[in-house]
């Protein structure tokens, strides 16, 4: 195919479709090549723990049928007349936002992601009417302004989750100024966001302290993520050992903790920078922010334009992400090894190279 503007096309995907989050095979359409719209055939996917708490509706915002993916590497297969940025044979990255106003201060800025009216990968409405579905399909269709040119010679399973795990580290790091060499920073959580800003951090130069719930990652951390320090958050001695000494943390536990210690081990002006997706109230009290004009503060992603420079920056400095590849009838176990924290560091779907049709594929929907 190459430019041009055809009928609606159908596409083939897991899907859960109520809150037990199991997925299956699920047929549905998508809306025609628009002017401004690239038509990309899906390699690969990663998942991300926000999956999880979609395909659950740990949110109560989920709508099904829903499949999921917002780390999405493809090469376009059909341009829109409009289209200026990618020709067909493109590798080609999609993340999690394909919509927004582009009207509001935050549009005005290139920071989209932060648009009232963002659109979600999936899980949400296109300006057409129609629900929008993620990456764990043959096939999408998204306005170029949200697509993404991976570099020559990157690998398309290294790079999918730098569109969501990758970006997040980046953006605040970027936006608060902590990208000088010297600076000392903490990661709190490693995971698949939190191995990324490891390696994102002391690509920059920084001293990097791995904060974690146990030692069960301790030699992971030191010697194959190249951090500096690594220390359990339940040791009362080792927290006190890096109190007052680290320029940031960056929060990317998902689940309820107290935030009072990690407070403690910021600098003056200091920033605890949270990630984690979290529907229960934090606390802390606030002398600890007081006494040293410390700040809390949240990210979200990260724009279009800074994922453009991630994947830039993790291209000139060699890094990559550590990831298990697994084929799409893998996907519900994958799922359940990650809300187990069973995966070094990031599950990574090969769509391309997996077999999307099975007999439950019964179900069409336009």
């Amino acid at each position: 195919m190459g430019s041009g503007e055809g009928g609606e096309k159908k596409a083939l995907g897991w899907a859960a479709r109520d809150p037990s989050g199991v997925l299956s095979p699920y047929s549905y359409t998508l809306r025609s090549t628009g002017p401004d719209d690239v038509y990309i055939k899906v390699i690969c996917c990663g998942i991300c723990h926000t999956d999880i708490h979609q395909i659950k509706n740990d949110l109560g915002m989920s709508n099904y049928p829903m499949v999921p993916g917002h780390e999405v590497v493809g090469e376009v297969v059909e341009v829109g007349t409009d289209v200026s940025k990618f020709t067909v044979g493109d590798v080609v990255g999609v993340g999690v936002i394909v919509g927004c106003c582009g009207r509001c201060k935050p549009c005005s800025s290139d920071l989209e992601q932060y648009c009232n009216k963002r659109i979600w990968s999936y899980n949400d409405v296109y300006t057409d009417g129609k629900p929008t579905q993620g990456g764990f399909a043959d096939t999408m269709i998204v306005n170029q302004k949200f697509v993404v040119k991976i570099p020559e010679g990157m690998p398309v399973e290294q790079a999918a989750p730098l569109l969501c795990a990758g970006v997040t580290v980046y953006s605040p790091l970027s936006h608060f100024g902590l990208m000088s060499s010297g600076l000392r920073g903490g990661i709190l959580g490693l995971g698949g966001v939190g191995h990324m800003g490891v390696k994102i951090a002391k690509a920059m130069g920084h001293h990097v302290t791995v904060i974690s719930s146990s030692e069960r990652k301790r030699e992971e951390a030191m010697d194959h993520l190249g951090a500096d320090d690594y220390v359990v958050s339940s040791d009362q001695a080792e927290m006190q050992r890096i109190a007052d000494s680290l320029d940031y943390i960056i929060d990317t536990v998902p689940v309820f903790h107290p935030l009072e210690p990690y407070l403690a081990s910021l600098k003056l002006d200091g920033k605890l920078i949270l990630m984690g997706v979290i529907n229960t109230p934090l606390q802390f009290i606030t002398p600890l922010v007081i006494l040293g004009r410390k700040v809390i503060s949240g990210s979200f992603i990260g724009s279009i334009k800074e994922t453009e420079e991630v994947l830039a920056f993790c291209k000139e400095k060699g890094l990559t992400s550590t990831i298990e590849v697994v084929k799409i009838d893998e996907l519900n176990t994958a799922f359940e090894r990650l809300h187990k924290n069973d995966v070094r560091y990031r599950f990574v779907v090969d769509v391309a190279g997996s077999n999307l049709v099975e007999e439950a594929a019964t179900t069409t929907t336009k």
